[in-house]
């Protein structure tokens, strides 16, 4: 009895803090630290060669450097998500060792994080995942935010909408949600029981629910969200829409796209560190009280450069056991390869590393036609013995394999849509065959050639033979002249195609093809693992991987880009650019 009244006097005076607080005259300084997109960076140390890389072992250096300056009392710091994938390391404590506490919500409890917006990656790691991890990460008081994401049986929010902190004086409410495009790229099954709303439509009314119950002095709108235009036209980028529009954010803090990007405005200040542990976005925010109210604000804003040599030593020492578990195991050996892959060699025509996706796909009954990406920009496995570590530059993403009923003229329209995006219509050699161009990668900060769209949607197919003509426009390019096997290639027929999950969910440009993927469960004929687990299962049965077993065209059949004479040197001219070489 003498506990219960002293948890509800507590409760009670909590209550009375929020409805009486007010400010000291005086002048306030405010410090945000913010990081987006990690992506699993967390350790300074790749797993094989003992390269030192950018991480959050260096992130902490600055982040600890900014805290002693400016008093740790005074210091903010929120992640705006995509946490959970992207390395080994993550991949480890997913779905490997699920016994011990995951290293997130203990990386973060030690670095003393105050919150984390979920992002879409987040989601994909599916139920069992996130819900453990966001009960760890409510323990150590830095809770996953999803405001957005909605459950099905009462309409409340599945993640909390909100936490309240102190720092420098000022009360603060951390408002945060996650991507509102997550139906157009993962399977139903890994965010069942929700769905999810566009932020832009939820933001101000959230921001004046919490302004009205919990009388914040600064307001911080963390969201898993790209910039975008500020147009309001882009459901997955909405970082901008939101800054335009909604009142009463002193802070928003975004991520998704991957650019480094800080704005100061009169009212609100806009951070995103980038990605990949590269930077650490930094704001100040000058209040003026008088009279206990906020009179005026300011606001400064830029990023951090992380060094990758700044890692903090104490750190790395902290989490040595676990660095070593996820190398251990990433360092075990899982095969053969009797030839070198360059996921390169994906952009100017067949080659071994899509023979070898191709292969996989097709394998799994009862699929006939195949559609798969490069989703390593730029990677390189060489000849020899295979690590598990070997298989996140094969494949780096928890995607799963789908099988899909499509007509033939579907998958016609699809192939003419992928190439669309990946090639242009040429007349001579010295034309760019490749749809780039120069510029100033909001992402790297690099000047430079660059794909103008995303390259992880460079679907080629197999299973059937078929040429791209790169002298004719789009909508005539592609011409498929049988199945693989020599039989004929029928539009009016239906096939089984294999896909990823995050095509056959929308991701890309399926509904293009006249595909309707908010209704694909109708389609999906079979559903396999994640294609990495297929590859790990392949090399288990195969023990090795050989190029005339992955490159037999009796099984993936055959494509090109024609006339060889003219595409050869414009495709090879094109990839000297990309690729410097």
């Amino acid at each position: 009895m003498k506990t219960r009244f002293l948890l509800t006097a507590a409760l009670l005076s909590g209550l009375l803090l929020s409805c009486t607080h007010k400010l000291k005259d005086g002048d306030y300084t405010l410090t945000v630290l913010s990081t987006n997109d990690v992506h699993g960076t967390w350790f300074d140390s790749t797993y094989v060669d003992g390269k030192v890389r950018k991480s959050l072992f260096a992130m902490n250096y600055y982040i600890d450097s900014v805290r002693t300056a400016d008093g740790f009392g005074n210091v903010l710091l929120v992640d705006a998500g995509d946490c959970l994938q992207g390395d080994n390391a993550p991949y480890y404590f997913n779905y490997i060792d699920t016994l011990t506490p995951h290293l997130f919500p203990r990386l973060l409890e030690y670095m003393q994080y105050d919150a984390v917006a979920m992002g879409n990656h987040d989601i994909e790691t599916g139920h069992k995942v996130y819900d453990r991890v966001a009960a760890d990460l409510k323990r150590v008081g830095a809770p996953f935010l999803a405001g957005n994401a909605i459950r099905n049986d009462n309409g409340e929010p599945y993640f909390p909408l909100y936490k309240m902190v102190e720092k420098a004086g000022l009360r603060i409410a951390v408002i945060g949600y996650n991507n509102a495009n997550i139906k157009a790229w993962l399977s139903e099954e890994l965010w069942s029981g929700m769905h999810f709303v566009s932020i832009a439509q939820l933001t101000q009314a959230d921001v004046d629910k919490v302004r009205a119950k919990e009388h914040p002095d600064v307001v911080v709108a963390a969201m898993h969200s790209a910039c975008g235009q500020g147009d309001g036209k882009v459901l997955e980028a909405e970082a901008l829409d939101a800054f335009n529009l909604v009142k009463g954010v002193d802070w928003l803090i975004c991520g998704h796209d991957h650019r480094p990007y800080v704005e100061t405005r009169d009212s609100c200040a806009l951070l995103n560190s980038g990605s990949h542990s590269r930077y650490v976005a930094h704001g100040k925010m000058h209040l003026k009280v008088e009279k206990g109210k906020i009179v005026s604000k300011s606001f400064e804003t830029d990023l951090i450069p992380v060094k990758a040599e700044k890692a903090d030593p104490a750190m790395r020492e902290y989490f040595r056991k676990d660095f070593e578990a996820v190398r251990d195991f990433t360092l075990q050996e899982v095969g053969i390869l009797n030839t070198e892959l360059y996921t390169r060699d994906a952009y100017k025509g067949m080659c071994d590393y899509m023979n070898l996706i191709h292969t996989l796909c097709l394998s799994q009954a009862p699929a006939q036609i195949s559609f798969a990406a490069p989703l390593t920009y730029n990677g390189h496995v060489k000849a020899g013995t295979l690590v598990f570590n070997d298989l996140f530059t094969i494949y780096p993403f928890e995607n799963q394999l789908y099988v899909v009923k499509m007509t033939g003229a579907e998958i016609q329209k699809y192939l003419e849509v992928s190439y669309e995006n990946w090639i242009c219509t040429i007349a001579k050699p010295t034309d760019h065959v490749l749809k780039i161009q120069s510029r100033d990668d909001p992402r790297t900060q690099q000047r430079g050639w660059s794909f103008i769209n995303r390259a992880y949607n460079f679907d080629s197919a197999a299973g059937i033979n078929y040429t791209v003509d790169v002298t004719k426009p789009f909508g005539s390019r592609i011409v498929i002249t049988s199945m693989a096997d020599g039989t004929p290639f029928q539009p009016e027929k239906t096939y089984n195609v294999a896909m990823t999950s995050y095509r056959a969910s929308g991701g890309g440009d399926l509904k293009a093809a006249g595909v309707d993927t908010d209704r694909i469960d109708e389609r999906v004929v079979a559903r396999y693992p994640e294609i990495r687990n297929l590859l790990y299962d392949y090399l288990m049965e195969n023990g090795s991987i050989d190029p005339e077993v992955i490159g037999n065209p009796a099984v993936i059949g055959k494509w090109e880009f024609i006339p060889e004479k003219l595409a050869r040197p414009a495709l090879e001219q094109d990839m000297a650019l990309l690729f410097k070489r």
